[in-house]
């Protein structure tokens, strides 16, 4: 696979991370040049974590995306129901920078959330890249946001993409994730989350935004029902 991160010269698993007003961009990526003209070739970033239904946090699902850069501070990623040949693609998300969030709306931000947890917790991981490229690039999403839509809602084992749109929204604390999902996930990867917690220990960020993650703390948005269908994966959240 073609890495879309290089390594910044700096040996980044002793060097402090930190957020700055002067960000740099999210990726610090270096597209190679693609003849085709093809947009999907220039998805190659392959990254891993978890999401669960905006107002259901019982609906939790190991996610596959694969990335590219749009800019400095916009990523867009395809969502896939796994990483082989035949996986279905099931939603899409937006990467933006803090710098970019701070200027939406109010009422925007609410679709939003934080990506500190999923780096300082080891939750999102990128298998293919290297551990510095890996560090680095955590370094830099761990003060990003992101919006993600389902569009299949594969926890229904549905053969077809059914029904209207979901909000996804991601974790923010210890003891919100299923442990055995996480468990079965790093055991197929031949990873340990254990220890990408602890080698991102020097990645500092900032604390999220007021806005983000707004199921932690108001209603939880979802979109209504499009259809007269029962879909009991967005049903009331009896976690929170």
């Amino acid at each position: 696979m073609a890495s879309l991160i290089l390594a910044c010269g700096e040996d980044t698993a002793s060097t402090k991370v930190q957020s700055s007003d002067n960000e740099k961009p999210l990726l610090n990526s270096r597209l190679k040049a693609d003849s085709s003209g093809i947009p999907i070739s220039s998805f190659q970033l392959y990254l891993n974590d978890f999401h669960f239904f905006s107002g259901n946090r019982a609906s939790q699902q190991e996610t596959h995306h694969y990335c590219s850069q749009l800019s400095e501070d916009v990523t867009q990623c395809v969502i896939f129901d796994g990483n082989a040949r035949n996986a279905k693609l099931t939603g899409v998300e937006y990467i933006i920078s803090e710098r970019l969030f701070k200027t939406l709306p109010e009422d925007e931000k609410k679709l939003w959330h934080s990506y500190r947890y999923l780096v300082k917790g080891g939750l999102l991981v990128a298998p293919n890249l290297s551990d510095e490229q890996e560090h680095d690039l955590m370094g830099r999403l761990v003060s990003a946001y992101g919006k993600t839509w389902q569009t299949w809602q594969n926890g229904s084992n549905s053969k077809l993409p059914l029904g209207g749109p979901a909000l996804l929204m991601s974790f923010t604390r210890d003891g919100q994730l299923d442990p055995d999902l996480l468990k079965n996930r790093d055991k197929r990867l031949h990873i340990e989350s254990a220890e990408k917690r602890q080698l991102r220990s020097d990645i500092l960020g900032r604390a999220s935004i007021t806005g983000a993650d707004s199921w932690e703390n108001g209603p939880a948005i979802q979109l209504p029902a499009l259809v007269k269908r029962n879909q009991p994966d967005l049903q009331k959240d009896t976690l929170r």
